[in-house]
């Protein structure tokens, strides 16, 4: 029987991609996930060899020194990571978010320069929007840039603070979003993207710039996810992201399309790790004379959980599909990441009742999946926040 993230029309190439990646979580990423997530240690050798493996560098054109490879393959690889430690897959995404925004925003000169060593791995990225009083209401920002003219050229002095970074003190580079004075006119048009180099690590990062303390989480251990400090931070103005202030709330949204597919790819990956855990111990653990799986109520729950997985995968693809496509893709990236993350936590949760005592005990790796799963619920936009988005689509273009 085939695999149920199996997918159709791939070429050889990322066959042999997703082969490599699959072995690689079985072999190096699996037998160790749960004790460096028990102790939120951040998997510095696991990194070391995704960048061997050129994964960061996936989606990054030939020309940069990347692989080229579609939105598609970084989707299945992304749920092949997951599959073995959600993490894994969070310390690309944004990663990924901002080599796409580079890639499709940024200037010739911030191609040229980010890109190349983004490919290898050498500069990691995060990326910045969310603060302290808003979630998910962008236009709410308060960071302020404000441009001044020197001797040294013009700069953007920034001062606010962000909130939830994920790889906020591993990355070396972040794209930041802020309020200017410019392009004001149009809806959402004071909002401007900078790509902001630091160093690595906590504290004063660049002058002007502090990541304070790790931000301690109910699961998603083991990368970082920080605050941000700005307090009159010099940015050249080169480094606005594509060169133009007002245009950060349409790139931003642009690479946030990508994130949801991300996120759809991480639920798909838990599922089918939950999903693979309850079938073998359905079909090792005995009672009443026979295998668990051979119970009415255990099959119909592999049933269910199987269907559900297959249902995230396709819807997963799909969006994955449009998006690499070109043009807008809020709805399908918005459906695929909503039913995944639902579904996640549905399969997650009958992997633990089919485990019994087993599933809540912290030695085995249900309980990890299980801490996980919520953080799908509310990444990248809750689901409350995928049906307004999908809601307000059909109201206006549907028909």
């Amino acid at each position: 029987m085939r695999r149920l993230t199996d997918t159709d029309g791939l070429s050889e190439q990322q066959r042999d991609i997703l082969r490599t990646v699959r072995d690689f979580v079985d072999a190096e990423v699996i037998p160790v996930a749960s004790e460096l997530e028990h102790a939120d240690a951040y998997p510095d050798e696991i990194v070391a060899r995704l960048r061997d493996l050129g994964v960061f560098g996936l989606t990054i054109g030939e020309e940069y020194g990347g692989l080229g490879e579609s939105l598609l393959t970084y989707a299945l690889v992304v749920e092949e990571l997951a599959r073995g430690w959600m993490s894994l897959s969070g310390i690309l995404n944004t990663h990924f978010i901002v080599a796409y925004l580079v890639a499709a925003h940024g200037t010739g000169e911030q191609r040229d320069y980010f890109l190349p060593k983004m490919a290898t791995g050498e500069i990691r990225s995060a990326l910045s929007m969310s603060e302290p009083d808003l979630g998910s209401d962008v236009a709410a920002i308060r960071t302020a840039a404000v441009r001044e003219k020197g001797s040294d050229g013009d700069h953007y002095v920034i001062t606010g603070q962000k909130m939830w970074l994920t790889n906020g003190a591993t990355s070396s580079l972040i794209a930041l979003l802020a309020k200017t004075d410019e392009g004001a006119s149009r809806p959402h048009g004071n909002l401007t993207g900078f790509l902001i180099e630091k160093n690595p690590g906590f504290g004063q990062t660049r002058p002007g710039l502090a990541v304070p303390g790790k931000i301690h989480k109910l699961g998603y251990r083991g990368v970082d996810t920080t605050e941000l400090i700005l307090d009159g931070c010099r940015v050249p103005a080169s480094r606005v992201l594509g060169g133009s202030p007002g245009r950060g709330f349409y790139q931003f949204m642009d690479g946030i399309e990508v994130g949801r597919v991300n996120v759809a790819a991480r639920g798909c990956g838990v599922a089918h790790r939950a999903f693979e855990l309850a079938l073998a111990y359905a079909r090792s653990r005995r009672s009443f004379g026979k295998i668990i799986g051979e119970h009415q109520a255990i099959s119909f729950k592999l049933a269910e959980m199987a269907t559900k997985v297959t249902a995230s995968h396709q819807m997963m693809v799909m969006a994955a599909l449009r998006k690499a496509a070109g043009g807008q893709s809020d709805v399908e990236a918005g459906m695929a990441k909503y039913l995944a993350a639902e579904y996640c936590k549905e399969v997650v949760e009958d992997c633990l009742r089919i485990h019994g005592g087993y599933g809540y005990a912290t030695e085995h790796e249900v309980e990890r999946l299980y801490r996980d799963a919520p953080m799908l619920l509310i990444g990248e936009g809750t689901a409350e926040i995928q049906k307004m988005i999908i809601g307000r689509a059909l109201v206006r273009d549907y028909g």
